[in-house]
């Protein structure tokens, strides 16, 4: 790998490992401190690897520069006195070598996990919860969780800020909550990780189909729940196995040109077999226990999707799974999925009054699904809802996709 493209790769890997290990050192209150260690490491790597060349062991190097850069700040802040001696035994004779900075494989794991679960603390709210985990635990930029939340960089820095010091305020441990509060804590973790995979799977914050690197963070983070005693639940086995499904066919939803390649024209032979298995895996895996969470449900919907075969019996089967999602937890987006699986099952024209019912009037996809239920019904009309669409896509090789439907017609 090209130093210009080893970088990049090591600041989304490595980056938000060394943040999780300093925040767990330095506690909550010196987040900043910790992103700012990080950076001037990456800082130091850009600056020392442009003319020395790229070490033999690049991440062993970054961890040597930031545990040395961690040292200096803490005591240049004086943090030493105040938060490092009382951890530390026999404190009298204590100095700034005597500090442990952990950067080994299971205290990242422990640290991340347990940053994760600090910063989904019920004392600030949902959407802060989830924009500090995507900031500082997923390496988002501002930019990308603006996207995420369908707002402005100003709302989200304002938001962040807001969040930090309420954590400040409430001193907040880095560390897992008591047993009982788990499943509640839970449910934004899984939350958070959900949207980041989305971030790449359905990516608009960035002009291209797909970022898998976002999404095998959030497949790696997961997993990291699955491998916890604590967090290996029914629950998180299906959200891992729905990851398993989607990602199983990175290879096929885009052309050599970055295209979108839809569903039912994909290439089978290039989904990977391997991850279909071990989603299978894992959805076998959550079955156990007496509660079905909606990541059970589109898991199972995301199953049907990687036989290809179309026939009525499974398009039936995944039409009255989204009855039942639908029913668990209503949302827009699993009604207008819900209507093209009704288009498989029943016809055509059942389906287009059901979507015309739901008036997403500011979604592409609404009018993207109308343009193809139209085809061959009133091709007048499916180009009114391409050309539609097309105005409000935000990607250009959704915009190319469109523009190709538009001529075909």
């Amino acid at each position: 790998m090209q130093q210009q493209e080893l970088i990049p790769h090591l600041f989304r890997n490595e980056f938000t490992k060394i943040t999780a290990v300093l925040c767990k050192l330095l506690g909550i209150e010196h987040i900043e401190l910790a992103e700012d260690i990080a950076s001037e490491t990456f800082l130091a790597a850009l600056e020392t690897w442009s003319y020395k060349g790229v070490p033999a062991s690049p991440v062993g190097w970054l961890y040597s520069v930031a545990k040395n850069k961690a040292k200096n700040l803490i005591t240049r802040n004086n943090i030493f006195n105040e938060k490092i001696i009382p951890q530390i035994k026999h404190s009298s004779s204590t100095t700034v070598e005597d500090i442990e900075i952990d950067l080994s494989e299971k205290n990242i794991m422990d640290s991340q996990l347990q940053m994760l679960f600090a910063l989904c603390h019920p004392s600030i709210s949902t959407e802060s919860q989830i924009g500090l985990s995507l900031r500082i635990l997923c390496g988002f930029g501002i930019d990308e969780i603006a996207n995420a939340f369908l707002t402005n960089k100003e709302t989200i820095n304002k938001r962040l800020s807001r969040a930090k010091e309420k954590l400040r305020d409430e001193n907040i441990k880095i560390e897992f909550p008591p047993e009982e509060m788990i499943n509640q804590r839970l449910e934004t973790v899984l939350a958070t990780l959900y949207l980041l995979f989305n971030e790449g799977y359905y990516s608009e914050s960035d002009d291209s189909v797909l970022r898998e690197d976002l999404c095998l963070e959030a497949m790696r983070l997961v997993y990291l729940l699955i491998e916890n005693e604590q967090t290996n639940l029914p629950n998180v086995k299906a959200l891992f196995s729905l990851m398993c499904f989607h990602s199983s066919r990175f290879a096929a939803r885009k052309n050599e040109t970055g295209e979108i390649i839809l569903y039912h024209d994909q290439d089978e032979s290039l989904w990977n077999r391997d991850l279909i298995a071990k989603g299978a895996y894992f959805l076998h895996q959550a079955s156990q226990g007496n509660n079905i969470s909606t990541y059970h449900i589109q898991a199972s919907i995301a199953y049907w999707h990687t036989i290809k075969d179309d026939t009525k019996e499974k398009w039936e089967n995944i039409l009255q799974l989204y009855n039942r999602l639908l029913q668990i937890q209503y949302s827009p987006i699993a009604a207008l999925n819900r209507t093209y699986a009704l288009s498989k099952a029943n016809g055509k024209k059942e389906a287009i009054i059901e979507a015309e019912k739901l008036q997403l009037t500011n979604n592409h996809y609404y009018y993207t699904l109308l343009g193809e239920l139209y085809i061959d019904i009133n091709n007048k009309k499916s180009q009114e809802h391409f050309q539609h669409a097309l105005s409000l896509a935000k990607t250009q090789a959704e915009k190319n996709l469109l523009w190709q439907k538009i001529q075909h017609l």
